[in-house]
């Protein structure tokens, strides 16, 4: 199953990338979510190679998830990979300058099922595609959003 949108933002795309890759803060407002992530790697800068083990609750029950950096080109481009015992995920950001002070940002998820709990799961929300659409670009946009507001 995937899920893409486009959204233009008041930021450049450096600092919108900056932004998205500042690790403390993404942390941070992970764990306000109840989400706990530990980081893996000891990587000293930012980059492919980076991962955490991510821990949180999805339809009422634990999960665990191993995501990983597998592409990073600063500022125009972050791959993440996670695995879970039934999914595989990867998120694709891009980053496009559109203006010295506007910016692009395109995402594309990509679930796949692992197993034959995944493949039901997923059959069940193409169920709902339409709403899970909705949700997707209504999140991005709100988180964009806030970015945007806290930069001015």
């Amino acid at each position: 199953m995937k899920f893409s949108n486009r959204v233009d933002v008041a930021l450049p795309a450096d600092q919108l990338f900056e932004q998205l890759t500042d690790i403390p803060a993404l942390e941070r407002a992970a764990m306000k979510k109840g989400v706990v992530m530990h980081r893996l790697d000891s990587l000293p800068e930012k980059g492919a190679g980076m991962s955490w083990d991510v821990g949180f609750r999805l339809r009422g029950k634990p999960r665990q998830m191993i995501v990983d950096v597998a592409r990073y080109e600063a500022p125009a481009r972050i791959d993440y990979c996670g695995t879970s015992s039934g999914f595989e995920l990867t998120l694709v950001l891009e980053f496009t300058a559109l203006a010295p002070r506007r910016s692009r940002m395109a995402t594309l998820l990509e679930i796949k099922p692992r197993t034959l709990g995944g493949r039901l799961l997923l059959q069940s929300a193409r169920l709902g595609r339409a709403n899970l659409d909705r949700r997707y670009d209504e999140r991005i946009k709100s988180f964009l959003r806030d970015l945007e507001s806290r930069a001015a």
